[in-house]
């Protein structure tokens, strides 16, 4: 069992809290157990190896089973060592190293994607992980992340999925004009989240064009959608407030958005 919590393993872990390590690796960790459950249900093939405490193995006993099962390296550690790997500060006794999951843009279009939502220079790591989040719940077909937003495998970020980061594709890196002009020639409809939208998300209009695949196109959470962003998009809309609220932050706007898109999906 592996107790030091400066031994070189423990050490190496750790590391990949940092993002340049990350990239150089192509790894990242999926904190507690179910983080590592969903990435052992869903991907399997990502995981490297997982660590769990003593006092984990009895609790999470169907986790690591499966683990096994699937042919993974489970190995023991203290929970002194657990907490120098991890990024959190209330550490659930396991964790998992995992390769990175993101795709090519071009495999998401040759699904011929129905709801897509786009964070364009999203930073914050809370409001990124609740967008996967919601894009898993309402069953989109992937998230595309553009260049100079947070990194997807930012701890926060990750712990924020709660897992989803194993259940949807996700693109990363591209500039957003070439991932708008990629989904355009796709016949995807651009539809941008904005407060000064003309339309408004419960115009008749608006349902009905959400029966097309679409993406949902969404801004920063600080200075929103740049005019140019907006322009190229097809149509640029609103949630609507009904009480005295200035606006609702990016993770709340965006699931309202995409809960509408999956209404009319499903009943199309």
């Amino acid at each position: 069992m592996l107790t030091n919590p400066r031994a070189d393993r423990v050490r190496a872990v750790h590391a990949l809290t940092r993002r340049s390590v990350r990239e150089r690796e192509q790894a990242f960790l999926a904190e507690g157990p179910q983080a590592v459950w969903e990435a052992v249900a869903f991907r399997p093939d990502l995981v490297r190896e997982i660590y769990v405490t003593a006092s984990s193995f009895e609790r999470h006993e169907p986790v690591l089973t499966a683990a096994r099962d699937a042919g993974l390296t489970v190995r023991e550690v203290g929970d002194e060592a657990l907490a120098a790997m991890g990024d959190t500060q209330a550490p659930q006794g396991m964790l998992a190293v995992c390769r990175h999951v993101d795709v090519d843009l071009g495999t998401v279009l040759a699904a011929r994607p129905r709801l897509v939502c786009v964070l364009t220079h999203v930073r914050d790591p809370g409001n990124a992980g609740t967008v996967l989040r919601g894009a898993d719940a309402v069953g989109a077909d992937a998230v595309v992340v553009s260049e100079a937003s947070v990194d997807v495998y930012n701890p926060k970020v990750v712990r924020s999925t709660v897992g989803s980061l194993f259940h949807l594709p996700v693109v990363t890196g591209l500039p957003v004009d070439e991932i708008l002009d990629r989904l355009r020639a796709a016949g995807i409809r651009l539809i941008a989240a904005d407060g000064h939208g003309d339309l408004l998300l419960t115009d008749p209009a608006v349902e009905d064009r959400l029966v097309e695949p679409h993406a949902w196109v969404m801004g920063n959470e600080a200075w929103g959608m740049p005019e140019e962003t907006r322009r190229r998009c097809d149509d640029v809309v609103r949630v609507p407030i009904h009480g005295h609220a200035e606006s609702l932050n990016l993770a709340m706007a965006a699931t309202v958005c995409l809960y509408a898109s999956a209404r009319r999906i499903h009943i199309s």
